[in-house]
């Protein structure tokens, strides 16, 4: 494995990657039974992965500033009490 590239191309980024012959396989299989591209689950799989490590690092983000002090953790209770108090106001 190695030579993982990246180009662009009138603004669309290229990318190539080495796979494991079973995941090749599994893609392939994949867009077959589908009737999409490789490129479209490879995209969807990204994106996916992307949005999951960014919810991850902003829960991590905010774990820090919890602990640190610097951002408040209310109770269900405390909310309800918010909540209670706000529709009253209404």
């Amino acid at each position: 494995m190695g030579g993982n590239s990246i180009a662009t191309f009138g603004g669309i980024a290229v990318i190539t990657v080495d796979l494991p012959e079973s995941v090749k396989r599994r893609l392939e299989h994949l867009a077959r039974a589908t009737g999409r591209t490789k490129s479209f689950h490879v995209q969807e799989a990204l994106l996916k992965y992307l949005e999951e490590i960014e919810d991850v690092r902003a829960a991590e983000e905010t774990l820090a500033r919890v602990r640190d002090g610097k951002e408040r953790v209310f109770s269900s209770e405390e909310v309800g009490k918010l909540l209670d108090a706000e529709e009253g106001g209404r």
